[in-house]
């Protein structure tokens, strides 16, 4: 974090800007409502107490005067919101403090968006690898507020000896950008920033009245040396963060992307979507096969963007298939905790879920071969392998499923089969639900055939 270090996180710390370049008139204000502590001394900055995963609002206000960034009118930007470290001493190790923070408290999130809260804000995006940011557009002419929720708590990052008033503090950083030619939202138009301490629930209602009972017992005269209280902390001017939204949605330092515009999920609830496991798609999108020790960095990257480990790309950005393979299940619970540790030594292993029922089927040949081979050997058909198998297994026992993966194993287009039926006594055809598939027998066999669609769109299958 060199490059964090290097930037000044006020405004007034670079004195080196030309005067000029200072604008006393920011074209966004950003309001939390959230009271600032009475016992802050005069010319020091803000400092707001929040309690852990409590709602609070940050209102987003236009505050442009009439003329100023035209180019914007009628259009939307993007902000995005992080919860970083205030001092400059956790900003060089906040890559292994995050980690270490998330082993603790596996698929959690160190800011979350409360969406149904949420006012105005389009197309919120999280990025599994970033736990401390979301990002969202919005209408400057709009009202819009964006309700946040930071989960960790300024204790986590100190030593186990230190009380609660000695936690660390936190800022709450907003970004916003505008959209560039080519589509992109990276042109930066204006940060702001503020100061906070995070409690357990509740912890920060008993702080401020700490606080003010505190300055109550101070004479007039110490009184003037400290700022009032105000119901909201109007976040100040900063410098941009210097993470960039191209970092934000690519911050892996190895050629193959972390998470690329294919994998970047728009998500409208918060990123539980990602740890589903029937977020896989369809039969044909789950072929994500297994890791070869001779697989490449980069291919060891994609394989983890398929089987949905996607959160851990970043940590084992420099991991070839041979090391990944060389870890064992502690390792790997060690790392990603035990839910996900146990799953990536599970996909790595190729343990799959044994499936609950499995079926053989033949697609029949056509009644001309039969004869010709018939008329040819005599009845013998010991010369051709007519009847050739495949494996069906199923894991839903629905009819829909069985459809589904006959498509599949005989190349058949999904769209194109009406029904699935079964032969039953006397040649009659009975359809086949879900409560048929059910009770098939395991590892029985089947002979199927096509018939046209009584209005001549697609075909009917028939099991024998």
């Amino acid at each position: 974090f060199s490059d964090v270090l290097a930037l000044p996180i006020f405004k007034q710390e670079d004195s080196s800007l030309p005067q000029e370049n200072e604008t006393k008139h920011p074209p966004f204000q950003y309001v939390m409502c959230a009271a600032t502590s009475p016992a802050v001394k005069l010319y020091d900055e803000t400092l707001t107490y929040l309690n852990q995963g409590q709602s609070y609002e940050i209102r987003m206000l236009d505050n442009r005067k009439a003329g100023d960034i035209p180019e914007i009118n009628g259009k939307l930007v993007k902000s995005i919101i992080r919860v970083v470290f205030h001092d400059r001493r956790l900003q060089y190790t906040e890559h292994q403090q995050l980690e270490g923070w998330k082993w603790n408290r596996p698929g959690d999130r160190l800011l979350d968006l409360d969406i149904p809260m949420s006012v105005g804000v389009i197309d919120i995006k999280t990025n599994p690898s970033q736990l401390n940011a979301v990002e969202f557009l919005w209408d400057p002419t709009k009202c819009t507020s964006a309700f946040i929720q930071v989960h960790c708590i300024s204790t986590e990052f100190t030593p186990r000896k230190h009380g609660g008033e000695k936690g660390v503090p936190f800022r709450i950083q907003v970004d916003t950008f505008k959209q560039t030619e080519n589509g992109e939202y990276t042109d930066h138009l204006h940060s702001a920033s503020c100061q906070i301490k995070v409690f357990k629930p509740k912890g920060a209602d008993r702080k401020q009245k700490t606080d003010r009972e505190k300055m109550e017992k101070r004479t007039a005269h110490e009184k003037e040396k400290y700022q009032p209280s105000y119901d909201t902390t109007v976040l100040t001017e900063c410098s941009p963060w210097p993470d960039t939204p191209t970092t934000f949605v690519n911050n892996s330092p190895t050629p193959a992307p972390a998470f690329t515009s294919a994998q970047h999920n728009t998500y409208s609830v918060p990123d539980s979507n990602s740890s589903s496991p029937n977020h896989q798609g369809d039969g044909t999108s789950q072929g994500s096969g297994d890791l070869h020790p001779s697989a490449t960095i980069q291919e060891t990257q994609q394989w983890l963007l398929k089987n949905r480990f996607s959160t851990y790309t970043r940590l084992f950005s420099n991991f070839s298939g041979a090391d990944l393979l060389k870890l064992t299940r502690e390792d790997l619970v060690q790392i990603c905790g035990p839910a996900d540790g146990i799953r990536l030594y599970n996909a790595l292993k190729s343990r799959s879920v044994r499936p609950r029922l499995t079926i053989y089927v033949c697609q029949e040949p056509l009644r001309s071969i039969q004869l010709e081979r018939q008329d040819a050997g005599n009845g013998d058909s010991s010369n051709g392998a007519i009847y050739v198998y495949h494996a069906i297994y199923l894991e839903e026992m629905a009819a829909s499923e069985v459809t589904r993966k006959l498509a599949l194993a005989f190349n058949i287009p999904l769209h194109q089969i009406n029904q699935v039926y079964r032969q039953g006594p006397t040649g009659i055809h009975i359809l086949v639900s879900d409560q048929m598939v059910q009770n098939f027998q395991d590892e029985s066999c089947f002979l199927f055939t096509t018939i046209k669609a009584e209005n001549g769109e697609g075909f009917h299958i028939i099991l024998k």
